[in-house]
């Protein structure tokens, strides 16, 4: 009989015991019980918590002050500055707990329940918002001098440090962005660029900026291409160092050939662009003469706008057909997985190269108009900082989109600008203070809010360069087939 009963099943021998086994298991299985939110107590203490740390680290940034004295450095102290901040990270830590972090009910979790209904309709938006951009670019000249003529020169010229901010970034998106590949070395290109027309404005003087421009950009692409073969094999933060070690060996280069570059003392005398040939200004032999309009000195800084917002529209647009080549797709092949990239037969050898000669190549046309904008280029214009900036404009824009780093170079280049007009917080925070001072504390606070608030960048999302089928919602059943796009 025992033998008999081996394949019979638990629950026909003992109901009972088989009912027990299945409440154990279920119990098992079970869902732990839900956490207890955190009262108000927990975020006040980690409010306090926040609040120290910004007083110790604030009490050497904005609690003391130091000033060049006949007899050395004097320190001055700004408590109401210090205190001020932080009472302003103490109230916002605070916030976060109770809305955010430590919230019984947060309110990311409405905001995710909203995330399907907002990227329907983001598209559409995009389209709106590069469009609208796009028109207020076109007339923001004009919008500057008929509504704020008293501030026209300043405006327009921070417009035009934007745009060449604009095109850098697209410059560099075709490295980071669609290949994949970490640059930290990018203002190398951007040097090359300006010392090409400084040096060949400088040695023959026939030369002029639309002469000088394609040949700059052939200069910084062949430097590309020679970054670009030592670093074949190389990924992730060994690439990061060697090109960072690039753009320092470049800088450093230029300060020390002193018969060439003239070093740190820089090149002045940098003509300005012409127009058929005639210079803008008064006088008998310029383009104002000849077409019978009166000069004024905010026609140089207008004529420098378009030119750069000319260059920004061509950089986009080669940019974005690139893209939907074989060779951008290549590029984002690579930026996926390298070895995938390899076992499909992609010659990646070359795909770097073009990332780095094409990215190169449009860093020394930016390189050449801030030389003819300036008049005048040293060693100091190209340190670090500048490739840190940029590469920041990307990031923060998102990888690979064209109008995040439009936005992104906007905020932050536009940003950092409008902190010299912010005089009102000098009632805040005492006469003394001077917001300047602060721009990269700020320019790093907000980096680390973005990143926290969004991680891959402000627009994380792009359109795919190769769709097969017509762009529909379909299951994810059908997703799992290989049928379409979720």
């Amino acid at each position: 009989m025992a033998a008999g009963n081996e394949n019979v099943p638990a629950s026909e021998i003992n109901p009972e015991g088989a009912q027990a086994l299945g409440e154990d298991r279920a119990s098992a299985f079970q869902a732990p019980p839900p956490e207890r939110s955190a009262s108000f107590y927990d975020s006040l203490k980690d409010a306090g918590l926040t609040g120290l740390l910004a007083a110790v680290l604030g009490f050497f940034f904005i609690g003391l002050h130091t000033e060049i004295a006949p007899g050395g450095l004097d320190i001055m102290t700004r408590w109401r500055a210090w205190i001020i901040s932080i009472i302003i990270v103490f109230g916002v830590r605070l916030l976060l707990n109770v809305f955010f972090f430590k919230a019984k009910r947060p309110v990311k979790r409405k905001a995710r329940a909203e995330a399907g209904k907002i990227a329907e309709i983001m598209p559409t938006v995009g389209k709106v918002l590069t469009w609208a951009l796009f028109a207020f670019a076109v007339v923001l000249p004009f919008f500057f001098t008929t509504f704020m003529p008293q501030r026209e020169r300043q405006f327009i010229d921070m417009a035009v440090l934007i745009m060449t901010y604009i095109m850098l970034g697209w410059g560099l998106n075709i490295v980071v962005g669609l290949a994949g590949l970490l640059d930290l070395g990018y203002v190398a290109f951007y040097a090359v660029g300006a010392y090409s027309f400084a040096l060949l404005a400088h040695y023959f003087h026939f030369v002029g900026f639309w002469i000088a421009l394609p040949l700059a950009g052939i200069l910084a692409a062949t430097w590309g291409i020679i970054l670009g073969f030592p670093v074949l094999r190389l990924r992730g933060d060994y690439l990061a160092i060697v090109t960072l070690a690039f753009g320092e060996i470049v800088r450093v280069v230029i300060v020390n050939w002193y018969s060439f570059t003239n070093g740190p003392d820089g090149i002045s005398g940098i003509p300005k662009p012409t127009v058929f040939g005639y210079q803008i200004g008064p006088g008998h032999d310029t383009i104002n003469a000849v077409l019978g309009i009166p000069y004024q000195p905010i026609q140089r800084f207008i004529f420098l706008y378009y030119i750069i917002f000319v260059m920004a529209l061509i950089t986009n647009f080669i940019t974005i057909r690139l893209r939907r080549l074989p060779i951008g797709r290549a590029w984002e092949a690579l930026r996926e997985d390298e070895i995938a990239c390899r076992s499909l037969g992609i010659n990646t050898r070359n795909t770097k190269l073009t990332a780095f000669a094409i990215g190169a190549m449009f860093g020394g046309f930016a390189g050449s108009f801030f030389a003819t904008r300036q008049g005048f280029i040293s060693p100091e214009s190209f340190t670090f900082l500048e490739s840190a900036i940029i590469l920041s404009i990307v990031v923060l824009g998102g990888l690979g989109s064209q109008l995040g780093v439009v936005l992104a170079a906007i905020v932050m280049i536009g940003g950092t600008e409008m902190l010299r007009n912010l005089d009102f917080l000098k009632s805040i925070f005492g006469d003394n203070f001077d917001p300047v001072q602060y721009r990269m504390l700020i320019f790093g606070l907000a980096m680390v809010i973005i990143m926290v608030w969004k991680p891959r960048g402000l627009i994380a999302t792009r359109t795919p360069s190769a769709v097969y089928k017509e762009k529909k919602r379909i299951g994810a059943d059908l997703v799992a087939q290989g049928e379409g796009h979720g």
